[in-house]
């Protein structure tokens, strides 16, 4: 059985790898379809504009920076079961907050609002997954205690 948990682990964590990649390979289009999404509070204003000055960069450029190194992180340290139970919590906020502000069907109408539905419910089973990620850990012990031959 732990082998198939292994084995499950791994697959899972290839959408975050994947995503991951292909949010640094195209970090424009990334920053753009951010910037048009997350809007920071009046309360945070100052911070994000410090940063700003610090990095040299717009907020939707580290925020996508950031998006693409959590799941790149993330995947690659569930995958290798590397502080997996702590990494799939963070996960599970990254995911609700993607579902958020991504697939925010409940705004919408039409077919727009049944595409971004289905991502939403798509996301929703992946918070199930990285719960029983952190729900499992480094995976299950095999106790002989309880064999009997």
């Amino acid at each position: 059985m732990p082998a198939f948990i292994t084995f499950g682990r791994i697959l899972f964590a290839v959408l975050f790898i994947a995503s991951g990649t292909m949010k640094f390979l195209n970090i424009g289009g990334t920053a753009e379809m951010v910037g048009g999404k997350v809007i920071f509070p009046e309360l945070a204003a100052p911070y994000v504009t410090q940063l700003q000055g610090l990095t040299g960069m717009a907020s939707n450029q580290m925020l996508a920076i950031a998006a693409a190194s959590l799941e790149l992180l993330g995947g690659i340290l569930i995958a290798l079961n590397f502080g997996a139970r702590f990494f799939a919590m963070v996960m599970v906020l990254f995911v609700m907050a993607a579902t958020f502000y991504f697939h925010d069907f409940w705004t919408q109408t039409g077919p727009e609002s049944a595409n971004n539905m289905i991502h939403a419910l798509k996301n929703l089973s992946l918070i199930g997954g990285l719960f029983m990620i952190a729900g499992i850990g480094r995976g299950p012990t095999i106790n002989h205690a309880y064999d009997e031959v």
